[in-house]
C-alpha cells in the first residue's frame, strides 16, 4: 500500500470534522431563529394566572402599547435568576410613567405554585397568562423558559431574545429598541436601574 493510501482515510476525516465545526456551529445560543420577528404576535385565548378579568385573555388585549411578553415557569432555574431584573425594569418604567407592559406567560406550571412564587418573589407583571399545557409556546415557538418577546404597540413581534433577560440584553437590545418607538427610556431606565 502506497503513502497515499494511508493518509486518505486521515484527511476524510479531517474534512468531515471541518464541515461539521463550521456547518453546524451557531454564533450565540441566545440568537436563535424566530419566524415572528416583523409578524403579528399570534391569536390566543388564555386565562389570566390571578383569575382576574373573568375573560379570556386574547391578542387584542396586548396592543396600544410596547409590551414585554416574558415566558416563565417556577421550575426553571434561569427564570429566578432574571426575575430580579424583571423587577428593576418595572420599577424604573414605573418611575417615567412610561406605558410598557410586561405580561407573562406562565409556562407547562402548576398555576398555584406560580401565583405563590409570584408572592414570595415579587410580581413584575401587569398580568400573567396561563399556558399549562404549552398550547401557547408552540405558537409562539417556545424553545423553552426564559424567553421573551418584544411587541410593538400593534402587537408585531421586533426582538425575542432566548435566555435569561439580564442588564446587558437591557442595555442592548431592548431599550434602544424602545426607545426607536418613542419610550422614555434614558438614563436609569437605559441602565436598567430602580431608580
Amino acid at each position: 500500500m502506497n503513502r497515499a493510501g494511508l493518509f486518505a482515510p486521515l484527511a476524510v476525516f479531517a474534512l468531515i470534522l471541518a464541515i461539521g465545526y463550521f456547518g453546524f456551529q451557531l454564533e450565540d445560543p441566545h440568537r436563535l431563529p424566530s419566524a415572528l420577528i416583523g409578524k403579528p404576535f399570534p391569536d390566543f385565548a388564555a386565562e389570566r394566572l390571578d383569575g382576574e378579568g373573568g375573560d379570556l385573555v386574547r391578542r387584542a388585549d396586548l396592543l396600544g402599547s410596547p409590551a414585554l411578553v416574558n415566558v416563565w415557569a417556577t421550575w426553571c432555574p434561569t427564570c429566578k435568576a432574571e426575575h430580579d431584573e424583571l423587577l428593576r425594569i418595572r420599577a424604573a418604567m414605573a418611575a417615567t410613567s412610561a406605558p410598557m407592559r410586561i405580561i407573562g406567560v406562565n409556562y407547562k406550571d402548576d398555576p398555584a405554585k406560580a401565583r405563590r412564587w409570584l408572592i414570595d418573589y415579587g410580581d413584575p407583571y401587569d398580568f400573567n397568562l396561563v399556558d399549562a399545557d404549552g398550547a401557547l409556546g408552540v405558537e409562539l415557538g417556545v424553545y423553552g423558559a426564559p424567553e421573551t418577546f418584544l411587541l410593538n404597540a400593534q402587537g408585531d413581534v421586533v426582538f425575542k431574545q432566548v435566555g435569561a433577560i439580564d442588564r446587558r440584553i437591557w442595555q442592548q437590545e431592548i431599550a434602544p429598541r424602545l426607545a426607536g418607538m418613542g419610550m422614555p427610556v434614558t438614563g436609569a431606565q437605559a441602565r436598567g436601574d430602580a431608580g
